[in-house]
């Protein structure tokens, strides 16, 4: 169930949620209309809340990244053929983003797959937390990125963007639809440590600043600086009345400075959280068995389940777009060397991320949050040697998986051909994945536009098509 938000009228919330910076814009609008009444929200106001474009089936998106490039072809994408040809030479036309002909070895899976649930979905033995829900997923085995770096495959899967810095997803989910709760921020990030591509990954660019996202670093103060330095609440908000005051009139000095406003907003926010943010990062209501689905002791406060258990805390609480990174950009999914890394980073995210699954149905948040798992490219079917126990990277297909939120759950969508070397079926790029999750939103992807430069832009460049096959 989710938490229910205040039913204050605007008029608290503008004094109270934000203290002595909204009423300052409270008295503004009052003294503009002449009128004691209810005002509505301030013009041009980047956080009020907004109607989608259509009937959104989502209210909220998880973002479950996994940093590095996980192998499909030993997770979630089953090869018979990569199996029963591993070892045999085949000539490839790319080579970690080199055109040529090239000699190459098939390397079969090192992991069992077997069939989950009553959709018989198959999934490796590295994920059987995950292959206990797969009837809830929709797992797409036909993704395609543009790109065979980590620092641009990672800027490509969050922005749309391969070769320069654009707004992150959760940004663009921000600036669409605004904010439910403006004591927290509507695009949050939890990660132990930023991955390749930096604060990029969920800067908001040349969108207003407010719609960045806000990192939390699991550990005992997951967001620094959240206590009031002064001694009362009172004497707080007679000093944030002052420095709004100066602010402001620091503003009218310098009209449409876009990064001045985003600072005087960042601490109108801050004030609400002060109040909202320390509730939602206490886990001292939760059960023991609900700390059990993530796999979790009691008091733990970093991890890749408080990550998950916190990720639908704040989704409760009305935040738009969470993310949840599992490791940064070192000791990732980058398996070069060994693929027996993976072990060690899927048992750290199975259990979670089925837990989270299983958490959010329980309590009748699935219907309308959207799980979203991926990370920036897949991993090659072949080597250059027969025996080396590593992989490359390989952006050509990867997989992906959905729940909740509007997505057909026990499917299987698209396919990579016999050995998962190339898409053999129903593509979805990076650009459709985007407009798909937009689309469940209840926001056009063409529609979805900012202004900059004498250009209007969108997530999905001028590319895109939404995944109808996969809606409910």
């Amino acid at each position: 169930m989710r938490i229910p938000l205040p039913t204050v009228s605007r008029r608290e919330l503008l004094q109270n949620a934000a203290g002595g910076f909204a009423s300052i814009a409270l008295s503004a609008m009052l003294a503009e209309d002449g009128r004691a009444q209810e005002p509505v929200s301030r013009p041009g106001d980047p956080l009020a809340a907004r109607a989608p474009h259509h009937p959104a089936k989502a209210k909220n998106v998880i973002f479950l990244y996994m940093t590095g490039g996980v192998s499909h072809v030993d997770t979630f994408d089953f090869k018979p053929r990569l199996i029963a040809d591993g070892g045999r030479s085949i000539t490839v036309d790319n080579w970690q983003g080199r055109r040529g002909q090239f000699r190459r070895f098939l390397k079969a899976p090192g992991w069992t797959f077997r069939r989950g649930g009553q959709s018989g979905t198959e999934v490796s033995d590295l994920f059987p937390f995950v292959r206990g829900v797969v009837d809830d997923l929709c797992v797409i085995r036909s993704m395609e990125s543009n790109h065979t770096n980590h620092y641009e495959g990672t800027l490509g899967i969050h922005t749309g963007s391969w070769t320069f810095a654009r707004p992150s997803i959760g940004a663009w989910v921000s600036y669409g639809l605004g904010t439910e709760n403006r004591n927290l921020p509507s695009f949050m990030v939890i990660a132990p440590f930023a991955p390749y591509a930096g604060a990029q990954t969920w800067g908001s660019d040349f969108l207003p600043g407010c719609h960045q996202g806000t990192h939390v670093v699991p550990g005992p103060t997951p967001i620094p600086n959240m206590r009031p330095r002064v001694a009362s609440m009172e004497l707080q908000r007679l000093e944030l009345d002052l420095l709004a005051q100066a602010n402001r009139q620091h503003q009218t000095t310098r009209p449409g400075d876009a990064a001045l406003e985003a600072r005087i907003r960042s601490f109108e926010t801050a004030f609400g959280m002060q109040q909202a943010a320390p509730e939602a990062f206490d886990l001292s209501s939760e059960t023991e068995s609900t700390l059990r689905l993530y796999g979790m002791e009691r008091n733990r406060t970093s991890g890749f389940g408080w990550q998950c258990l916190i990720a639908r805390r704040l989704a409760e609480r009305g935040v738009r777009f969470i993310e949840v990174i599992d490791t940064g950009s070192s000791n990732n999914w980058d398996s070069h060397g060994n693929m027996s890394d993976h072990v060690r980073l899927a048992r750290n995210v199975d259990q979670p991320i089925a837990g989270l699954i299983r958490d959010l149905k329980q309590r009748g948040m699935l219907e309308d949050t959207l799980v979203v798992w991926t990370t920036e490219f897949g991993r090659t079917p072949y080597h250059e040697q027969a025996s080396h126990p590593g992989r490359e990277h390989h952006h050509q297909v990867f997989s992906s998986f959905l729940a909740g939120g509007g997505v057909k759950p026990g499917i299987v969508h698209g396919a990579s051909d016999e050995h998962g070397i190339a898409v053999g079926e129903d593509r979805v790029h990076v650009h459709d994945f985007h407009a798909t999750i937009l689309h469940l939103m209840g926001l056009d992807h063409e529609r979805l536009t900012f202004r900059h430069n004498g250009r209007d832009y969108r997530l999905t460049d001028v590319e895109g098509n939404v995944v109808r096959e996969i809606l409910a």
